[in-house]
Protein backbone atom coordinates (compact mmCIF):
# COMPACT_ATOMS: atom_id res chain seq x y z
CA UNK A 1 0.00 0.00 0.00
CA UNK A 2 1.31 3.90 -0.85
CA UNK A 3 0.35 5.88 2.15
CA UNK A 4 0.99 9.70 2.34
CA UNK A 5 1.09 11.26 5.67
CA UNK A 6 0.83 15.09 5.43
CA UNK A 7 1.40 17.34 8.35
CA UNK A 8 2.12 20.91 9.24
CA UNK A 9 5.64 21.50 11.14
CA UNK A 10 6.77 18.35 12.26
CA UNK A 11 8.15 18.77 16.18
CA UNK A 12 8.95 16.94 19.39
CA UNK A 13 5.53 17.07 20.19
CA UNK A 14 3.32 13.95 21.22
CA UNK A 15 0.94 14.31 18.39
CA UNK A 16 4.13 14.29 16.16
CA UNK A 17 5.42 11.12 17.94
CA UNK A 18 1.86 9.21 17.24
CA UNK A 19 2.41 9.74 13.47
CA UNK A 20 5.90 8.98 13.51
CA UNK A 21 4.95 5.51 15.30
CA UNK A 22 2.24 5.25 12.63
CA UNK A 23 4.94 5.72 9.98
CA UNK A 24 7.56 4.11 11.01
CA UNK A 25 5.72 0.55 11.48
CA UNK A 26 3.75 0.85 8.33
CA UNK A 27 7.10 1.03 6.71
CA UNK A 28 8.31 -1.51 9.07
CA UNK A 29 5.30 -3.65 7.53
CA UNK A 30 6.05 -3.44 3.65
CA UNK A 31 4.01 -0.60 2.62
CA UNK A 32 5.85 2.54 1.19
CA UNK A 33 5.34 5.49 3.22
CA UNK A 34 6.10 9.03 2.38
CA UNK A 35 5.90 11.97 4.99
CA UNK A 36 5.33 15.81 3.74
CA UNK A 37 5.40 18.60 6.36
CA UNK A 38 6.14 22.14 6.06
CA UNK A 39 8.59 23.95 7.68
CA UNK A 40 7.92 26.55 11.12
CA UNK A 41 5.76 29.02 9.80
CA UNK A 42 6.82 32.93 10.17
CA UNK A 43 6.21 34.49 13.28
CA UNK A 44 4.02 37.78 12.71
CA UNK A 45 5.47 41.00 13.98
CA UNK A 46 2.40 40.51 16.61
CA UNK A 47 4.29 37.64 18.24
CA UNK A 48 7.63 38.81 17.60
CA UNK A 49 6.67 42.14 19.63
CA UNK A 50 5.07 39.72 22.24
CA UNK A 51 8.21 37.77 22.80
CA UNK A 52 10.53 41.02 23.42
CA UNK A 53 7.84 42.70 25.46
CA UNK A 54 7.89 39.10 27.52
CA UNK A 55 11.30 40.17 27.61
CA UNK A 56 12.52 36.75 25.79
CA UNK A 57 14.29 39.23 23.14
CA UNK A 58 13.42 39.47 19.51
CA UNK A 59 12.50 35.49 18.08
CA UNK A 60 15.03 34.26 15.62
CA UNK A 61 13.12 31.60 12.66
CA UNK A 62 14.20 28.03 12.62
CA UNK A 63 13.83 26.57 9.34
CA UNK A 64 14.08 22.97 10.59
CA UNK A 65 13.77 21.82 14.12
CA UNK A 66 14.38 18.55 15.27
CA UNK A 67 11.03 16.10 15.41
CA UNK A 68 9.92 12.31 15.52
CA UNK A 69 10.68 11.79 12.19
CA UNK A 70 14.51 12.25 12.86
CA UNK A 71 16.69 9.64 12.09
CA UNK A 72 13.76 6.50 11.56
CA UNK A 73 14.77 6.44 7.89
CA UNK A 74 11.28 7.51 6.12
CA UNK A 75 10.69 9.56 3.44
CA UNK A 76 9.90 12.66 5.58
CA UNK A 77 10.26 15.36 2.08
CA UNK A 78 10.09 19.36 3.75
CA UNK A 79 8.48 22.08 1.73
CA UNK A 80 11.06 24.64 0.77
CA UNK A 81 8.83 27.39 2.87
CA UNK A 82 5.25 27.20 4.66
CA UNK A 83 2.64 27.07 2.41
CA UNK A 84 -0.70 24.94 1.76
CA UNK A 85 0.14 21.36 -0.22
CA UNK A 86 -0.51 20.94 -3.71
CA UNK A 87 -0.72 17.78 -5.92
CA UNK A 88 2.78 18.44 -6.98
CA UNK A 89 4.12 17.64 -3.96
CA UNK A 90 2.93 14.15 -3.60
CA UNK A 91 3.33 11.25 -5.35
CA UNK A 92 -0.12 9.10 -6.40
CA UNK A 93 -0.78 6.54 -3.44
CA UNK A 94 -3.56 4.76 -2.52
CA UNK A 95 -4.46 6.73 0.62
CA UNK A 96 -3.51 10.40 2.03
CA UNK A 97 -3.83 11.10 5.72
CA UNK A 98 -4.43 14.82 6.76
CA UNK A 99 -3.21 15.08 10.43
CA UNK A 100 -3.99 18.60 11.67
CA UNK A 101 -6.89 20.84 10.50
CA UNK A 102 -5.58 22.96 8.39
CA UNK A 103 -3.80 19.68 5.96
CA UNK A 104 -7.51 18.36 5.96
CA UNK A 105 -8.16 21.65 3.77
CA UNK A 106 -5.03 20.85 1.54
CA UNK A 107 -5.92 17.10 1.43
CA UNK A 108 -9.64 17.73 0.54
CA UNK A 109 -8.57 19.74 -2.59
CA UNK A 110 -6.23 16.67 -3.69
CA UNK A 111 -7.11 15.21 -6.96
CA UNK A 112 -8.05 11.56 -6.69
CA UNK A 113 -4.85 9.45 -7.83
CA UNK A 114 -3.33 11.43 -4.46
CA UNK A 115 -4.85 8.24 -2.33
CA UNK A 116 -8.41 7.89 -0.83
CA UNK A 117 -8.43 10.98 1.73
CA UNK A 118 -8.38 10.13 5.59
CA UNK A 119 -8.84 12.50 8.18
CA UNK A 120 -6.43 11.36 11.55
CA UNK A 121 -8.07 13.65 14.73
CA UNK A 122 -5.50 13.53 17.61
CA UNK A 123 -7.71 16.57 19.29
CA UNK A 124 -10.84 19.25 18.33
CA UNK A 125 -8.57 22.36 18.06
CA UNK A 126 -11.26 24.80 18.79
CA UNK A 127 -8.83 26.81 20.92
CA UNK A 128 -8.95 30.79 20.83
CA UNK A 129 -5.70 30.35 19.48
CA UNK A 130 -6.93 28.71 15.68
CA UNK A 131 -9.85 29.99 13.15
CA UNK A 132 -12.65 28.40 15.23
CA UNK A 133 -15.33 28.86 12.45
CA UNK A 134 -12.49 26.88 9.78
CA UNK A 135 -11.59 24.10 12.36
CA UNK A 136 -15.31 22.81 12.77
CA UNK A 137 -15.60 22.87 8.56
CA UNK A 138 -12.82 20.57 8.36
CA UNK A 139 -15.04 18.08 10.63
CA UNK A 140 -17.68 18.67 7.89
CA UNK A 141 -15.65 17.05 5.21
CA UNK A 142 -16.69 14.38 3.01
CA UNK A 143 -13.62 12.72 4.19
CA UNK A 144 -13.51 9.60 6.34
CA UNK A 145 -12.58 10.27 10.14
CA UNK A 146 -9.92 7.81 12.40
CA UNK A 147 -10.17 9.38 15.62
CA UNK A 148 -8.19 8.45 19.02
CA UNK A 149 -10.51 8.68 22.10
CA UNK A 150 -14.08 8.07 22.39
CA UNK A 151 -14.54 11.86 23.22
CA UNK A 152 -13.48 12.88 19.42
CA UNK A 153 -15.93 10.22 18.38
CA UNK A 154 -18.63 11.15 20.39
CA UNK A 155 -18.18 14.88 18.85
CA UNK A 156 -18.08 13.69 15.22
CA UNK A 157 -21.32 12.16 15.80
CA UNK A 158 -23.24 14.66 18.26
CA UNK A 159 -21.99 17.89 16.79
CA UNK A 160 -21.43 16.76 13.11
CA UNK A 161 -23.32 13.67 12.32
CA UNK A 162 -20.70 11.43 11.31
CA UNK A 163 -21.33 8.45 12.70
CA UNK A 164 -18.63 6.25 10.70
CA UNK A 165 -15.75 7.01 12.42
CA UNK A 166 -12.72 4.56 13.18
CA UNK A 167 -11.50 4.64 16.43
CA UNK A 168 -7.72 3.86 17.00
CA UNK A 169 -6.80 4.56 20.65
CA UNK A 170 -3.26 5.14 21.41
CA UNK A 171 -0.64 2.45 23.30
CA UNK A 172 2.86 2.98 24.66
CA UNK A 173 6.23 1.63 23.66
CA UNK A 174 6.66 -0.70 26.59
CA UNK A 175 10.42 -0.63 25.02
CA UNK A 176 10.95 3.40 26.27
CA UNK A 177 8.51 3.22 29.26
CA UNK A 178 8.69 0.54 31.67
CA UNK A 179 9.65 0.64 35.17
CA UNK A 180 9.92 -2.83 37.45
CA UNK A 181 7.34 -2.91 40.23
CA UNK A 182 8.20 -0.60 43.56
CA UNK A 183 7.10 0.59 46.62
CA UNK A 184 5.89 4.21 47.74
CA UNK A 185 8.83 7.07 47.37
CA UNK A 186 10.55 7.78 50.71
CA UNK A 187 9.61 10.85 49.97
CA UNK A 188 5.95 11.64 48.70
CA UNK A 189 5.99 12.61 44.97
CA UNK A 190 3.43 13.95 42.43
CA UNK A 191 4.46 14.90 38.41
CA UNK A 192 3.48 16.74 35.97
CA UNK A 193 3.60 17.43 32.41
CA UNK A 194 4.09 21.50 32.70
CA UNK A 195 2.92 23.00 29.45
CA UNK A 196 1.39 26.98 29.74
CA UNK A 197 -1.13 26.65 27.58
CA UNK A 198 -4.92 27.24 28.82
CA UNK A 199 -6.40 23.99 27.83
CA UNK A 200 -3.15 21.87 29.66
CA UNK A 201 -4.41 22.66 33.17
CA UNK A 202 -0.72 23.71 34.04
CA UNK A 203 -2.63 26.22 36.64
CA UNK A 204 -4.97 23.41 38.11
CA UNK A 205 -2.09 20.61 38.64
CA UNK A 206 0.27 23.21 40.42
CA UNK A 207 -2.59 24.93 42.68
CA UNK A 208 -3.49 21.08 43.58
CA UNK A 209 0.17 20.84 44.46
CA UNK A 210 0.07 23.74 46.60
CA UNK A 211 -3.25 22.98 48.11
CA UNK A 212 -1.94 19.28 49.20
CA UNK A 213 1.72 20.42 50.40
CA UNK A 214 0.01 23.00 53.04
CA UNK A 215 -0.90 19.57 54.56
CA UNK A 216 1.72 16.98 53.37
CA UNK A 217 5.00 19.77 54.35
CA UNK A 218 7.41 17.47 52.84
CA UNK A 219 5.26 16.71 49.26
CA UNK A 220 7.62 17.45 46.03
CA UNK A 221 7.15 17.89 42.85
CA UNK A 222 8.95 17.00 39.26
CA UNK A 223 7.92 18.21 35.75
CA UNK A 224 9.47 18.15 32.54
CA UNK A 225 8.20 19.86 29.63
CA UNK A 226 9.52 21.97 26.45
CA UNK A 227 8.77 25.16 27.51
CA UNK A 228 10.82 27.46 30.16
CA UNK A 229 9.43 28.01 33.35
CA UNK A 230 6.81 30.85 32.95
CA UNK A 231 5.31 33.73 35.66
CA UNK A 232 2.17 32.51 34.40
CA UNK A 233 1.49 29.77 35.37
CA UNK A 234 4.65 29.82 37.92
CA UNK A 235 6.12 26.37 38.58
CA UNK A 236 5.96 26.34 42.77
CA UNK A 237 9.30 26.79 44.56
CA UNK A 238 11.07 24.22 45.05
CA UNK A 239 9.55 22.28 42.17
CA UNK A 240 12.09 19.84 40.19
CA UNK A 241 12.17 20.72 36.16
CA UNK A 242 13.65 19.43 33.47
CA UNK A 243 13.43 21.05 30.13
CA UNK A 244 13.60 18.89 26.65
CA UNK A 245 14.94 15.32 28.54
CA UNK A 246 16.28 12.57 26.70
CA UNK A 247 13.44 9.82 26.53
CA UNK A 248 15.40 7.62 29.58
CA UNK A 249 14.70 10.62 32.13
CA UNK A 250 11.45 11.29 31.19
CA UNK A 251 10.63 7.35 32.00
CA UNK A 252 13.30 7.98 35.60
CA UNK A 253 10.80 11.17 36.11
CA UNK A 254 7.33 9.13 35.76
CA UNK A 255 8.85 6.46 37.81
CA UNK A 256 10.08 8.88 40.44
CA UNK A 257 6.29 9.72 41.20
CA UNK A 258 3.80 8.70 43.70
CA UNK A 259 1.59 9.47 41.42
CA UNK A 260 1.01 11.64 38.06
CA UNK A 261 -1.46 15.21 37.63
CA UNK A 262 -3.08 14.80 34.65
CA UNK A 263 -5.52 18.26 34.62
CA UNK A 264 -6.25 19.25 30.92
CA UNK A 265 -9.24 20.99 30.22
CA UNK A 266 -9.94 19.31 26.86
CA UNK A 267 -7.71 16.65 24.99
CA UNK A 268 -7.68 14.16 22.37
CA UNK A 269 -5.96 11.82 24.33
CA UNK A 270 -3.43 12.59 27.00
CA UNK A 271 -0.46 10.08 26.22
CA UNK A 272 1.33 11.12 29.39
CA UNK A 273 -1.25 9.37 31.15
CA UNK A 274 -0.51 5.99 29.29
CA UNK A 275 3.18 6.58 29.58
CA UNK A 276 3.06 7.17 33.40
CA UNK A 277 0.96 4.04 33.68
CA UNK A 278 3.36 2.13 31.80
CA UNK A 279 5.73 2.69 34.21
CA UNK A 280 3.80 1.90 37.07
CA UNK A 281 2.56 5.36 38.15
CA UNK A 282 -0.75 5.68 39.30
CA UNK A 283 -2.71 8.96 37.81
CA UNK A 284 -5.00 11.36 38.75
CA UNK A 285 -6.79 12.86 35.93
CA UNK A 286 -9.36 15.11 35.05
CA UNK A 287 -12.35 13.40 32.57
CA UNK A 288 -10.77 14.92 29.63
CA UNK A 289 -9.30 12.90 26.43
CA UNK A 290 -9.39 8.92 27.03
CA UNK A 291 -8.78 9.60 31.12
CA UNK A 292 -12.24 8.07 31.90
CA UNK A 293 -11.50 5.38 29.45
CA UNK A 294 -7.94 4.72 30.91
CA UNK A 295 -8.91 5.47 34.82
CA UNK A 296 -11.94 3.08 34.79
CA UNK A 297 -11.59 0.12 36.71
CA UNK A 298 -9.13 1.01 39.38
CA UNK A 299 -6.40 2.39 37.47
CA UNK A 300 -6.14 5.38 38.45
CA UNK A 301 -8.40 8.49 40.14
CA UNK A 302 -10.53 10.53 38.27
CA UNK A 303 -11.56 14.02 39.77
CA UNK A 304 -13.73 16.75 39.29
CA UNK A 305 -12.86 18.97 35.94
CA UNK A 306 -11.32 21.96 36.45
CA UNK A 307 -11.44 21.31 40.46
CA UNK A 308 -7.91 21.91 42.03
CA UNK A 309 -9.32 20.84 45.53
CA UNK A 310 -10.62 17.88 44.00
CA UNK A 311 -7.41 17.00 42.65
CA UNK A 312 -5.41 18.15 46.03
CA UNK A 313 -8.00 15.83 47.89
CA UNK A 314 -7.17 12.47 45.53
CA UNK A 315 -2.76 13.28 45.97
CA UNK A 316 -3.83 12.91 49.80
CA UNK A 317 -5.46 9.96 49.22
CA UNK A 318 -2.83 8.16 47.16
CA UNK A 319 0.13 9.43 49.89
CA UNK A 320 -2.07 8.32 52.68
CA UNK A 321 -1.94 4.78 51.02
CA UNK A 322 -0.69 1.87 52.64
CA UNK A 323 2.26 0.34 50.64
CA UNK A 324 -0.59 -2.50 49.67
CA UNK A 325 -2.77 -0.20 48.92
CA UNK A 326 -0.43 1.83 46.60
CA UNK A 327 1.01 -1.34 44.99
CA UNK A 328 -2.22 -2.64 43.67
CA UNK A 329 -2.99 0.75 42.35
CA UNK A 330 0.00 0.63 40.91
CA UNK A 331 0.01 -2.91 39.64
CA UNK A 332 -3.69 -2.06 37.90
CA UNK A 333 -2.21 1.08 36.05
CA UNK A 334 0.56 -1.12 34.50
CA UNK A 335 -1.70 -4.00 33.48
CA UNK A 336 -3.59 -1.54 31.66
CA UNK A 337 -1.18 0.61 30.07
CA UNK A 338 0.14 -2.41 28.07
CA UNK A 339 -2.59 -4.65 27.73
CA UNK A 340 -3.30 -2.43 24.25
CA UNK A 341 -0.42 -2.98 22.26
CA UNK A 342 0.67 -0.71 19.18
CA UNK A 343 0.12 -4.07 17.04
CA UNK A 344 -3.45 -3.84 18.20
CA UNK A 345 -3.88 -0.14 17.03
CA UNK A 346 -1.81 -0.94 14.19
CA UNK A 347 -4.32 -3.43 13.08
CA UNK A 348 -7.40 -1.01 13.49
CA UNK A 349 -5.34 1.64 11.47
CA UNK A 350 -4.66 -0.65 8.39
CA UNK A 351 -8.44 -1.53 9.00
CA UNK A 352 -9.33 2.10 8.98
CA UNK A 353 -7.15 2.46 5.53
CA UNK A 354 -8.53 -0.49 3.90
CA UNK A 355 -12.35 0.35 4.70
CA UNK A 356 -11.38 3.85 2.96
CA UNK A 357 -9.98 2.60 -0.15
CA UNK A 358 -12.66 -0.11 -0.85
CA UNK A 359 -15.20 2.66 -0.56
CA UNK A 360 -13.12 5.53 -2.69
CA UNK A 361 -13.25 2.52 -5.48
CA UNK A 362 -16.69 1.32 -4.64
CA UNK A 363 -15.80 -2.23 -4.04
CA UNK A 364 -15.44 -3.88 -0.35
CA UNK A 365 -11.95 -5.64 -1.76
CA UNK A 366 -9.55 -5.99 0.96
CA UNK A 367 -11.78 -4.51 3.86
CA UNK A 368 -11.03 -6.81 7.25
CA UNK A 369 -13.80 -8.21 8.94
CA UNK A 370 -12.47 -7.78 12.59
CA UNK A 371 -15.18 -6.09 14.97
CA UNK A 372 -14.20 -2.72 16.07
CA UNK A 373 -11.95 -2.24 18.94
CA UNK A 374 -13.55 -1.60 22.24
CA UNK A 375 -12.51 -0.58 25.36
CA UNK A 376 -9.28 -2.58 25.49
CA UNK A 377 -7.71 -1.42 29.01
CA UNK A 378 -11.31 -2.10 30.31
CA UNK A 379 -9.78 -5.87 30.48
Amino acid sequence: MDITFVLPHANLGGGTRVIAIYAERLSRLGHNVVVISTPQRSIPLQGKLRSVLRGEGWPRRVRRSPSHFDGVGLDHRVLDRWRPVCDADLPDADVVVATWWETAEWVASLAPEKGAKVYFLQHYEVHETQPIDRVKATWRLPIRKVVISQWLADIACNEFGDTDVSIVRNAVDEKQFFAPPRGKQDQPTVGMLYRPIEWKGCDIAIEAYRIAQSRIPNLRLVAFGTDDPMADPPLSEGARYSRFPAQDTIREIYASCDAWLFASRREGFGLPILEAMACRTPVIGTPAGAAPELLANGAGLLVKPGDPRDMAEAIERICAMDETEWAALSSRAHEVATGYTWDDAMDLFLDAMNRTIAKSRGTSDGVSTAPEQGNAWAR
